[in-house]
């Protein structure tokens, strides 16, 4: 059965982080995700984790230089050292964490590289991370991301993820399928939903175009939501979306969707 996780970078942000986690089991979620978790120690979000039952579905590896503007070193030359070290980085918090899935971010190709040679470290690093999270039982995740909100990010259309995946055949890579990230880059989501779900690791959703709560969007989520019932997909959906106004009226609509997968 298919459960909701809150995104705590993006949900609750009228409290504290920290305070964030009560928010979200008070709102009846099982399970939180959020971008990354380093600015807090191990033992701090293990104490709120199970202070609130609650599960750590999701983060991300260590991205680079996010003020100025880098969205992940998986695919940047020159900087594998760096990826190791934010591999080992990772996996520390997510042992300790119990949780079982990360996303390792792309990046944007730098201006003076070739992307033939940026994709060929992304690749190496890949196959790297997966070794390294496999005897943790930790799947790893990519992510197309669309390139208005991340211009130049190197993996950007679903296609292009599953052939990666293909590529590598590593048992512990999977597709993290945004669905507000491959409404903008390409629509359809219906025949995405339909032969592409073995590749799936982890959902996200969000409203399309503002990145406001599913049900402010131009994708019928309720048809999604229904076409995602019927796949044998068992994992958790992200709740990554910016609150219209705040979290708590941007929940009306978490009732009915649960409904489709009890």
């Amino acid at each position: 059965m298919i459960r909701f996780a809150a995104n705590l970078s993006m949900l609750f942000n009228e409290v504290p982080f920290l305070d964030r986690f009560k928010e979200a089991r008070s709102c009846g979620f099982d399970g939180v995700e959020f971008l990354f978790p380093y600015d807090y120690s191990k033992a701090q979000l293990k104490e709120k984790l199970e202070a609130e039952n609650l599960s750590q579905v999701l983060f991300n590896l260590p991205p680079g230089n996010w003020e100025k503007g880098e969205r992940g070193i998986a695919g940047l030359p020159g900087r594998e050292s760096e990826f190791q070290h934010s591999v080992e980085h990772a996996l520390e918090y997510a042992e300790h964490l119990g949780c079982k899935r990360l996303h390792v971010m792309a990046g944007i190709c730098p201006e003076d590289e070739q992307i033939e040679l940026c994709f060929e470290v992304y690749l190496n690093n890949l196959a790297y991370v997966c070794e390294q999270a496999s005897s943790a039982g930790i799947t790893i995740l990519i992510e197309p991301i669309n390139t208005r909100s991340f211009p130049g990010y190197m993996l950007s259309h679903q296609a292009q993820a599953r052939k990666v995946i293909d590529h590598l055949a590593l048992p512990n890579l999977k597709l993290q399928m945004d669905f507000y990230h491959a409404q903008i880059m390409e629509g359809d989501l219906t025949t995405l939903i339909r032969h592409q779900m073995d590749y799936v690791g982890h959902v996200q959703i969000a409203g399309v175009p503002d990145r406001f709560e599913p049900s402010e969007s131009e994708v019928n989520y309720d048809w999604i939501f229904s076409e995602l019932s019927q796949t044998s997909y068992d994992g958790w959906t992200g709740c990554e979306y910016n609150p219209k106004e705040n979290t708590k009226s941007s929940l009306k609509w978490l009732e009915s969707a649960k409904s489709y997968f009890s």
